[in-house]
C-alpha cells in the first residue's frame, strides 16, 4: 500500500517535477478487508503529485495549480485511517482531472480534436472554468498553454476517474451486502468563507443535496457534533454536494452520502499552505463525527430489525 504521507515534507509523489508514474496507483485504499463498519470515506481532491507533463503544459506556476487542491485534506482523516476505516484517497491532482465531476462535464474549448460522437454536458461549474479538466481560475486566467488532445483526456478518464468511481461503487456494494444502510462521507476543504451580517461565518459545511443524498437525521447529527466542538456548521450553503455524492447515493435503498467541507484556516497555517496548529482539534472533531454517524446508522438498523 502506498499511503499518502501525513507529513508536510513527504507528500504523495513529488510536488514538482515528479515522474509521470508518480500517480501509480492513482488513489490509495485503506480498510479494504474491513466489512464490520457501514461507512466509507472518500477524499477526492487530496492529490498533490504533479507529473512532468502536467507542469510542462501549464502556463501558470505550480502554486496556482495548487489552489485547485483541497490542501492536505488527507490529513483530515488521519485518525480515522489509524482506526482502519474503509477509505479512498486520491493521488491524482485536481488540475489533471476532477474526480468530483461527471466525466462528460468537458468544456470542448479545451480539447484540440474533440470527437463529434462524444456526448457532453454543460454545467455552471464548467462555465466557471472548473469542469472535468479545470480550464482557468479567477485572477490567474487560463491554466494551460493550449488545447489538450482528446487522447490525453480519454486516458485520464480511463486511468484515474473511472477507477476511483468504480472502486467507490464496488466498496459500497460490499458494505451494503453486510449492512442494511451504509454511508459515504465525501471529505473536502474550502477557502475561509465570509461572515454574513450579524452571523458567524460557517466553519464546516455539510451537504446532502437538500435532502436528496441522505436521510435528514444524518446531516442533523453531523451539525450537532460540529457545534459541540465549538465550530459553526452550515447545511448545503454554499456547498450542497456535487457529482460524487449525487452519483453514489440512493437513500431510498439505504445508501446515503454526505459531503463535508472544512475551512482550510482551521487546520492549515496562516498561509493556507502547510498543516497548522488547529489540525489536532479538527482531527478530534472528525473522529467523533464519524463515530456518531456510524452510531446513527447502526441505531436505524436495529430499529428496523426490532419492527
Amino acid at each position: 500500500m502506498n499511503r499518502i504521507k501525513s507529513d508536510a515534507t513527504a507528500p504523495a509523489g513529488a510536488e514538482k517535477g515528479g515522474q509521470d508514474n508518480a500517480l501509480e496507483p492513482s488513489f490509495d485504499e485503506y480498510g479494504a478487508k474491513r466489512f464490520d463498519v457501514p461507512i466509507l470515506l472518500s477524499v477526492p481532491h487530496a492529490g498533490r503529485a504533479y507529473p512532468d507533463f502536467i507542469l510542462q503544459h501549464s502556463r501558470v506556476d505550480l502554486t496556482i495549480l495548487q489552489r485547485l487542491e483541497d490542501r492536505y485534506a488527507d490529513l483530515l482523516v488521519g485518525k480515522l485511517l489509524d482506526q482502519d476505516y474503509p477509505a479512498l484517497i486520491a493521488r491524482t491532482p485536481r488540475a489533471m482531472i476532477d474526480l468530483n465531476r461527471d466525466e462528460r462535464d468537458i468544456d470542448p474549448v479545451i480539447i484540440s480534436d474533440m470527437p463529434g460522437h462524444i456526448s457532453l454536458v454543460r454545467t455552471a461549474k464548467q462555465r466557471g472554468g472548473l469542469g472535468l479538466i479545470p480550464r482557468f481560475l479567477p485572477r490567474s486566467g487560463d491554466l494551460w498553454k493550449g488545447p489538450i488532445a482528446w487522447a490525453q483526456v480519454s486516458e485520464r478518464i480511463e486511468n484515474h476517474h473511472r477507477p476511483y468511481h468504480h472502486r467507490i461503487g464496488a466498496r459500497l456494494d460490499e458494505l451494503h451486502s453486510v449492512h442494511p444502510e451504509v454511508l459515504l462521507l465525501d471529505i473536502h476543504s474550502m477557502p475561509p468563507l465570509p461572515a454574513k451580517a450579524g452571523e458567524k461565518r460557517p466553519d464546516v459545511v455539510i451537504g446532502d443535496r437538500f435532502g436528496a443524498s441522505a436521510a435528514t437525521r444524518l446531516a442533523e447529527t453531523a451539525c450537532a457534533v460540529i457545534r459541540a466542538h465549538g465550530y459553526a456548521p452550515a447545511l448545503n450553503t454554499p456547498y450542497p454536494g456535487y457529482h460524487l455524492i449525487e452519483r453514489h447515493a440512493k437513500p431510498v435503498v439505504g445508501r446515503h452520502a454526505l459531503q463535508i467541507e472544512i475551512s482550510r484556516d482551521l487546520y492549515l497555517d496562516s498561509g493556507l499552505n502547510q498543516p497548522g496548529k488547529g489540525l489536532g482539534k479538527i482531527l478530534e472533531m472528525m473522529s467523533e463525527l464519524v463515530a456518531r454517524l456510524e452510531q446513527e446508522i447502526r441505531s436505524q438498523i436495529w430499529s428496523q430489525a426490532a419492527e
